[in-house]
């Protein structure tokens, strides 16, 4: 299936969110103190995949601009592939 001028990405939403989740809380650039967060990131990112799903949750409903933007039932069924993806990478 073509996807247009998008391209996909290798690792499912919940990751990608877990993983800017655990950047967050452990960079120095953010919240963290670690000058270098990405080995930890690559460590601990599975431990922030609740957060993650609670923040893909809150994204099911579109908001008054992202209507008069977009597709609501496209958005809802992409926002509900996202949470419902296993696939996420090995650790």
């Amino acid at each position: 299936m073509s996807h247009g001028k998008f391209d996909h990405a290798a690792t499912a939403p919940v990751e990608r969110v877990a993983r800017a989740l655990a950047g967050h809380a452990l960079s120095r650039n953010a919240e963290g103190e670690l000058a270098s967060a990405g080995p930890a990131v690559d460590a601990l990112w599975p431990d922030y995949t609740d957060a993650a799903l609670a923040a893909l949750r809150t994204l099911r409903e579109p908001s008054g601009r992202m209507l008069a933007v977009g597709d609501a039932d496209v958005w809802d069924r992409m926002i509900r592939a996202a949470i419902e993806d296993e696939t996420i990478s090995d650790f």
